[in-house]
């Protein structure tokens, strides 16, 4: 099992590539952030929505703070407002993380998806799931710039971890 501090490790990874992605969103016209391209989720915006609503959820269902009902991607007009509610769901995940203990790990979670049945899981199983979500999606989000002529850089975990090396 993952230890809280890999998971710690884990999300400050996430972040600097979130910070990278949302650098390379920021090149988007207002209508290339909305316009559908292709994906589950249409747009870069709507999946970036999608990955900043289900980082929350997750946490909300963990124990961290509320999230109440799925984002709505139609309340995040821009790429600024996208970046600003991240920046405070970032900041109650990194809090959430830093109180978390390797014992905490594996108390079990139950959770449902809508009015799916009810599943169960650890939460370290469940946090670190979130991570590599957010993963999942970023690689997603580059293929969508990608067809909107934009380059959305490297933001390769071996990138973060020489990113203190001279080049």
């Amino acid at each position: 099992m993952t230890s809280s501090s890999d998971l710690r490790a884990l999300y400050d990874y996430g972040y600097w590539a979130n910070e990278k992605l949302l650098e390379a969103v920021s090149q988007l016209t207002q209508d290339e952030f909305t316009q559908s391209v292709a994906g589950s989720y249409g747009s870069v915006r709507n999946t970036l929505v999608h990955v900043l609503s289900a980082e929350w959820g997750w946490l909300d269902r963990c124990g961290g703070a509320m999230r109440g009902a799925a984002l709505v991607a139609a309340d995040y007009p821009n790429v600024a407002s996208v970046a600003a509610r991240w920046k405070e769901v970032e900041a109650n995940v990194r809090a959430f993380l830093l109180n978390l203990k390797d014992k905490d790990l594996g108390r079990i979670i139950e959770y449902s998806f809508g009015k799916g049945p009810s599943c169960a899981m650890r939460l370290g199983e469940l946090i670190h799931h979130a991570a590599i979500h957010g993963v999942h999606h970023r690689g997603q989000i580059a293929l969508l710039l990608r067809a909107l002529g934009k380059v959305p850089g490297n933001f390769d975990i071996l990138y973060y971890y020489g990113r203190d090396q001279a080049q």
